[in-house]
This record gives C-alpha cells, structure tokens and sequence, in this order.
C-alpha cells in the first residue's frame, strides 16, 4: 500500500505550483491557436497524443495497464467525466467569454470539499479551511470581474451553464479518483483511463460538430499543440494523479485557484493585456486564502 499523507509537504507545493504555472501558460496557447485549429479537433490531437506517450512511458518503466485489478468501471467513468469536463469547456468556449467560463469552472474544489467527505471522511474540511477556499474563489472571481459586467444574452448563460457543468464534472472526476478503486491504482493506469477515453470521445464530437480536420498547421500551432500534449496533458496531469494517491484531495483543489491568475499574469508578460489592481489584490487573496485550507490542525496538548 502507498503511503497517504495528512498535510502537503514541499514536494507537493511545489509540483502543484509548478503545474497551476503550465496550465495557466497552456490557456495562453490554446487562445492563440485556436484560432487556426478548432477546439474539440485540438483536443482530438492532443490527447490521442497523450495517450501514445503515456503508454510509451508505461512499456518503458514496466507499469502494467490491461492486468484484471477491478479499476474497469470505475475508470471508464472517470475517463467518461474527464471528456465531459473538456466538451463543456470547449463548447462553452463558444457561446460565453473565457473571463466568465474560467469563474464558473473553478467552482470545482467546491464539489470536491462537498461531496468528498462522505465517502473519504478524512477529507472533511475545518470551517477555517472552508473560509480560504471562499477566499480564493471570491478572489478569482474579482480578477475577473470585468468580464460580468453588462446584461447577459441567452447565449451567454447556455455558456455559463456549460463552464458550470465542467466545474462539476472536474470535481465528481477527483471524486471517483479519490473514492473509488482508482485511489489504489498507478497515477499511470487513472491517468490512462482518461486521456484514452477522451481521445476517443474528441474526434467523434468533432466530427458531429463538422469542425474541419487538417494536420496543415503553422509551426506555432504546432508547437503549441505539442506542449500542450507532452506537458499538460501527460506529465502534469501524471503528477496531478500521483498527488491524488499521496495527498488530501480537498488541499491539493484549493490550488489549482492559482491557474487563472497565472493565466492573466502570462496575458500580461506575453500579449500585453493590462496588469490591473484587481489582479493584483487577487493574487495576494488566493495565497491567503491556500494557506488557510492547508492550515494544519493545531495539536490538543
């Protein structure tokens, strides 16, 4: 049996911050290529790429992904959730602002602080815990404040359904992961099961959605497509997955608030978006507020 800690120790923040950092730049590069790549064609590549170098990875290091070890159902339907988490996102793309999406989809460590317990009771969050995690996510929804301003179309609010539905679908995602056989199983094999799934699941929808298909890209596009696959969905997902099975999943949801600021601080550095005083006021509240959900209990003398 893996040994499962109580509290994050320095490794773990500093994979978690090393990963919040790619997925914030990674948003970066699916902004500027979408535009020349459609975005469930994208995901197409992408993950049917991850899925080629996570199996790689598997041959290599011996880890074994077909043995009979009773993780089937149960990741088949994390793999199921995990596709359903990246259609919302996508297709809410299309109908709502990316400022908005991003507020409704961090709603995720919610789920996970809500429904989690009740199968892991370990996982059950203090009430000063429970402030930080509504610290951080009033936090990131200052820094995109701009974004809700004005009246919001009917279309709008079909996007913001969607953006809230992927929030869902990520947390009852760490929830299977967490809860279920998974939590036992390689970070590779709960890894696998989803990029495998996805990368069947993107093409069809694509498909369904007439998004023109090409492999004639830009060498922009293509270096974008490849960080994305190599990075972002093997080797920080891999650590992400790896995290579940060492450390409490509610702590490890509360950083992932970080990934849209560093969204919009990597605007700021690379296409010249405005820094503005909000940004800056939100930053300084989500590190307060990680730090008040990773508070350690204090100890009954």
């Amino acid at each position: 049996m893996h040994e499962r800690k109580e509290h994050l120790d320095t490794l773990a923040v500093g994979l978690l911050v090393a990963c919040c950092l790619f997925w914030g730049f990674q948003q970066i590069l699916i902004k500027t290529t979408v535009g020349e790549v459609p975005p469930l064609w994208q995901a197409a590549i992408r993950f049917a790429g991850a899925t080629v170098l996570l199996f790689a990875w598997c041959v290599a290091r011996g880890v074994k992904l077909f043995e009979r070890d009773g993780t089937l159902p149960a990741g088949l339907l994390a793999g199921a959730l995990f596709a359903g988490e990246f259609t919302c996102i996508y297709l809410g793309l299309r109908d709502t602002a990316a400022s908005r999406l991003t507020v409704f989809l961090y709603t995720s460590p919610f789920v996970v602080a809500v429904l989690l317990p009740r199968v892991v009771p370990s996982e059950r969050l203090r009430p000063v815990q429970w402030v930080g995690l509504v610290i951080a996510f009033a936090a990131v929804a200052l820094a995109f404040s701009e974004g809700f301003m004005g009246h919001a179309t009917p279309r709008q609010l079909r996007g913001d359904a969607l953006a809230l539905g992927a929030g869902v679908l990520w947390g009852l995602t760490t929830l299977v992961i967490r809860g279920s056989s998974l939590s036992s199983a390689s970070a590779e094999k709960t890894l696998f099961y989803q990029v495998a799934v996805t990368a069947v699941v993107a093409p069809l929808l694509s498909l369904a959605l007439r998004e023109p298909w090409s492999l004639d890209y830009s060498s922009h596009a293509w270096i974008s497509i490849g960080l994305q696959t190599a990075i972002g969905a093997f080797a920080s997902y891999l650590a992400w997955m790896w995290m579940l099975r060492h450390y409490p999943a509610t702590q490890l949801s509360s950083f992932t608030f970080l990934t849209p600021l560093f969204a919009l601080l990597f605007g700021v550095a690379l296409l010249g978006e405005h820094l503005t005083p909000e940004l800056v006021v939100a930053l300084a509240a989500v590190a307060a507020g990680i730090v008040l959900v990773n508070r350690k209990k204090p100890r009954v003398v």
